[in-house]
């Protein structure tokens, strides 16, 4: 296929891009430098010259506390730009990938969320994202919105080289222990998108590694994994203040990936430890 994939330079779009492309698809990346998705006319102008089978759109405002002082672009970028990606595949009928987020949820629960829960964003990054889901089932009914969480892979920013770095430069790591998630592999996710888009199995799904822990107990495991003896400490969200509230407990069970018949990804440790080999990060003893 030749596949329009926007934030292409991303951490999951340039993961996404490698997949795709060792798999035999024809991949034009786009980037803010090369293609503003908050443009409608920009958005059908490139998509009428490439001419794709199928958008999927990395691109992203992911700074979550930022989002609460830069409210208009983080809504432009997660909101806006989706709606006009819906708009422009729609008129040329093909389908389009939105990567959703489990930050649309308020985390007041004690089991994993599915697909179908009660949605209540915390955060203005929360309340843009489930605008973006809106907007794409608005104006599309051929979509994919794949709904994922504390993303890590070998480009860009993410929570183990944070941890990694603060190992090196320091004695101590302190880290929440009341927010529970499920790690997951951009590659993985990657992986699980290029199945996906193979079929016409339209809807909403969420696709994270399995396990659930802490950050605390994430920090934990990623020192353990890389051999490198650290004292690490847990403290409160209350502790440890940030901007944007967070969800205390937001997993996301995978439900409609198993429905669907798609394979589930493999447990975060296991993930973990195969990025850390990738990026050559593990103490040798």
């Amino acid at each position: 296929m030749k596949v329009l994939v926007t934030g292409s330079k991303g951490m999951l779009g340039a993961d996404l891009t490698t997949q795709l492309q060792n798999e035999g698809h024809n991949v034009i990346g786009t980037d803010i430098d090369s293609l503003n998705i908050c443009n409608l006319d920009a958005v059908r102008r490139t998509m009428d010259e490439c001419k794709p089978d199928i958008v999927i759109n990395c691109a992203g405002y992911t700074d979550v506390d930022r989002c609460e002082t830069d409210i208009e672009n983080a809504n432009k970028v997660n909101s806006i730009g989706p709606e006009n990606l819906a708009i422009a595949s729609n008129q040329l009928n093909i389908p389009l990938v939105y990567i959703g987020s489990d930050y649309i949820f308020d985390g007041e629960t004690n089991k994993p969320y599915v697909e179908g829960d009660i949605v209540n964003p915390l955060n203005v990054y929360g309340k843009s994202k489930l605008f973006g889901e809106e907007n794409v089932k608005k104006h599309t009914n051929k979509y994919f919105i794949l709904r994922t969480q504390w993303l890590y892979g070998k480009h860009g920013k993410n929570f183990v080289k944070t941890m990694l770095l603060q190992a090196e430069q320091g004695s101590v790591l302190t880290v929440v222990n009341d927010q529970f998630g499920s790690p997951t592999y951009t590659k993985d996710l990657a992986n699980t998108i290029c199945e996906i888009i193979k079929t016409s199995s339209y809807g909403t799904y969420h696709v994270t590694n399995s396990g659930i822990c802490s950050w605390y107990e994430f920090a934990k495991c990623i020192m353990k994994l890389a051999k490198i003896d650290i004292d690490v400490k847990p403290c409160t969200s209350e502790e440890f203040p940030r901007p944007a509230k967070r969800p205390k407990y937001s997993p996301l069970e995978n439900l409609n990936l198993r429905l669907c018949n798609f394979k589930t990804l493999r447990h975060y440790e296991d993930a973990l430890k195969e990025y850390l080999d990738e990026i050559q990060y593990i103490k040798k003893l």
